[in-house]
């Protein structure tokens, strides 16, 4: 992980926290460490989880390390995503009814992600929001409605986080998210 330039005790550790605190409050902004989508990457992904990326960088190093188990984005524990995809987030895995909690976590790599109202706006609502929170993510509108769709069928869903820069924000699946 330090080829990463992450530190894997301490960046791991404040990356893990960043998300538990993003999941329970869907639509918070929290600090990690940079970048961001390769600090959450580094923290959730081992040889038990299968992980579906196209970052050269993020590949060689988990390769290296004996930490990558590949899968298509279909079917993948975690989906990384750089930008926008030409995968169908629809087509990840979403679990069951029996284990909803065997949809994939879906990582998008964003440029902004913030409470600013730069980008398109997405509404959450559900638990850990009190009424109802917004969140701006520099991703197409189509991108942000096939996620909500994906997420429609609760408690199956996929659990999106956004990381740009130093900055994560995350939608669990148990949020009802609204493109505004």
């Amino acid at each position: 992980m330090r080829a990463l330039g992450i530190d894997p005790v301490h960046d791991t550790r404040q990356t893990f926290d960043g998300l538990l605190s993003a999941m329970s409050r869907p639509g918070s902004v929290h600090a990690v460490p940079a970048p961001a989508d390769h600090a959450i990457i580094a923290t959730l992904v081992d040889h038990e989880v299968t992980a579906a990326t196209d970052d050269e960088t993020l590949r060689t190093v988990l390769s290296g390390q004996g930490r990558l188990n590949p899968a298509t984005p279909a079917d993948a524990d975690v989906v990384h995503v750089l930008d926008h995809t030409d995968i169908d987030i629809r087509d990840c895995k979403r679990g069951s009814l029996v284990e909803p909690s065997d949809g994939a976590t879906v990582v998008y790599r964003v440029d902004r992600v913030g409470t600013e109202q730069t980008d398109t706006t997405i509404r959450l609502s559900g638990p850990g929001v009190d009424g109802a929170r917004s969140v701006s993510v520099s991703l197409p509108e189509a991108e942000l409605s096939a996620l909500t769709a994906a997420q429609s069928d609760y408690p199956r869903g996929v659990d999106a986080v956004f990381a740009a820069d130093d900055r994560l924000a995350a939608v669990p699946r148990s949020a009802t998210m609204e493109v505004v």
